[in-house]
């Protein structure tokens, strides 16, 4: 990602929430040694500069930064560095092109070093500036999570069991970015590579423990975790997803990779439930320790055992190297969370703690019934309404599996659509898996973008009806849009025995069409429609209305 900013955009919400994304104090790096380590001698007096730290973004420039120009989709960044000089930028590191700009412009009243790549070298340079790596073995210490389903809610366990244990945390992911108690809002998934080193040495300098983050294969292919070396890495599960962005399943792979090399993390924990993590843990270039969560997964070190339901969530048995065993128990429903909850346990014991103390805190406080916004979230109980994030395939049957009550007669009403201008391949299939798993199927808009909805839904509803009609499938189908009315129809149908599943959207609280961000909350927008009928619904501050 390289600037979009207007020329005079200089100021406002991003500068000021940009301040937020890195320590308060920074020993300064004289621009000699950012010269030496991406190959540009500094000559003269220049050498000397004092740089405190990195911004892409000329709006969230601070006295002292180094200004990277990289190239975009419609302008260089080159063009702000006038706005970026203004706000205090000590120099200036762009490509050719950017140089060409300057030079055009006049803007250069600041030293320039010209690289090629220099998107290459803004991840080094960051933990450079920031000093935001801590040696093996010092805190905080970093836990990465990737996969396709799960990064936000294993991430989420990890911190609950860590602070169980008695550390301080913090977090970086789709929700929300936390250094300690204060909380950054998370645009996505994974920041900036100068802001995760800023927010990496924001947590040192506040002595924190230890910290998690997703790490997307947007992450990882956009070069936002470059510098980050990580204590352990997980792996959560690969199904079809991103395929606009990768092109194939071992594109998609090997992306994830990535992150379980020498160069990125020092130790993993690989779930081996598919063929795709069996995979992984052969290959990866780190210690490796397998965990199995489901029957048929073959050999692990780690295995799932003696699942029982326990009220929506599950107790089971995390059975180890040795006579090692693990009662564990997550309030959160389906199998999944089940999962989420082993490899959460599992990456904590690798990164060093005991497992008595592990046990002690399972037992005391509970940690994996914490609430993550947005995933599995329970909005009332009678009917039982749930809003998930899940918004593949794999997750959207995953979490319909979930909800599906034992009570006799009872229903699963499921509303979701498709994102727009995303793998398109899998519209179809999402359908015909609502239309598998679900007895009534309402499909409506999730984000369009600048697709046409009418389209999007046009795809999911063709394969809802072709399973319908082939597998003789007993489901109500219906479209409705926009998506609140949707929400406001399936509680209509809904009888207090029944269960809602408002799926694809979780904790997010705008709708983006056609260029344009609309307030909408699936939570507050089901909380609404059930309250309007009558229904008692769970408080929650962390839902507004």
């Amino acid at each position: 990602m390289s600037e979009q900013n207007t020329p005079g955009s200089t100021t406002g919400a991003a500068g000021e929430s940009a301040a937020r994304f890195r320590p308060t104090a920074v020993a300064a790096v004289h621009l000699d040694s950012i010269g030496e380590a991406v190959g540009v001698p500094v000559p003269g007096v220049s050498a000397a500069v004092g740089v405190t730290g990195i911004s892409l973004n000329s709006r969230t420039v601070e006295p002292g930064d180094l200004y990277v120009a990289l190239p975009g989709a419609s302008r260089h960044g080159a063009d702000f560095a006038h706005q970026a000089v203004e706000r205090g930028a000590v120099a200036v590191l762009t490509d050719d092109a950017g140089a060409r700009l300057l030079a055009l412009s006049a803007d250069a009243s600041v030293p320039v070093l010209v690289v090629d790549g220099p998107r290459n070298v803004v991840g080094p340079l960051s933990a450079m500036i920031y000093r935001s790596q801590p040696p093996a073995g010092h805190p905080p210490h970093l836990f990465g999570v990737t996969g396709t389903n799960g990064k936000t809610t294993t991430t989420y366990f990890i911190n609950a069991l860590l602070r169980a244990l008695g550390q301080r945390t913090g977090l970086i992911g789709t929700i929300e970015i936390l250094a300690g108690g204060d909380p950054i809002p998370s645009l996505l998934t994974t920041p900036e590579s100068t802001d995760v080193h800023g927010l990496l040495a924001l947590m040192r300098e506040r002595g924190l423990d230890a910290a998690s983050m997703e790490v997307s294969s947007h992450a990882i292919s956009f070069q936002r975790v470059d510098g980050v070396v990580f204590d352990v890495a997980g792996f959560t599960n690969l199904t079809q997803d991103h395929l606009d962005l990768h092109g194939t399943m071992d594109e998609y792979f090997a992306t994830k990779a990535e992150l379980f090399t020498s160069r990125r993390s020092r130790a993993a924990v690989v779930t081996v439930d598919d063929e795709w993590g069996r995979r992984l843990a052969a290959a990866a270039g780190i210690p490796v320790i397998t965990l199995a969560t489901t029957t048929g997964s073959g050999p692990a070190d780690w295995t799932v055992t003696a699942t029982q339901a326990r009220g929506l969530g599950t107790e089971f048995t995390l059975s180890g190297p040795g006579d090692a065993r693990l009662q564990v128990h997550t309030g959160l429903p389906g199998a999944f969370n089940v999962a989420n909850a082993a490899l959460a346990t599992v990456m904590v014991l690798a990164g060093g703690a005991d497992t008595a103390a592990v046990q002690a805190a399972l037992a005391n406080h509970d940690p994996f019934t914490v609430a993550v916004p947005g995933r599995m979230q329970l909005i009332s109980e009678g009917p039982a309404a749930v809003v998930d994030f899940a918004h593949n395939t794999d997750a959207l049957a995953r979490a319909l599996e979930a909800v599906r009550s034992p009570v006799p007669g009872s229903r699963v009403i499921v509303v979701f659509g498709a994102t727009g201008q995303r793998d398109q391949g899998k519209r179809p299939a999402m359908g015909a898996v609502a239309a598998r798993l679900a007895d009534v199927v309402i499909i409506t808009d999730d984000d369009p973008h600048d697709e046409d909805a009418a389209s999007i839904r046009a795809d999911v509803l063709a394969g809802a009806r072709a399973a319908r009609e082939e597998e003789s499938l007993d489901c109500v189908i219906e479209e409705i849009h926009p998506r609140d009315a949707a929400i406001k129809r399936a509680v209509e149908l809904a009888r207090l025995q029944d269960t809602i599943l408002v799926a694809g959207r979780g904790h997010e609280v705008w709708q983006e069409v056609k260029g344009v961000n609309l307030a909408l909350d699936d939570r507050v927008e089901l909380r609404n429609a059930l309250t309007a009928r009558g229904f008692t619904v769970l408080q929650d501050e962390r839902i507004e209305s």
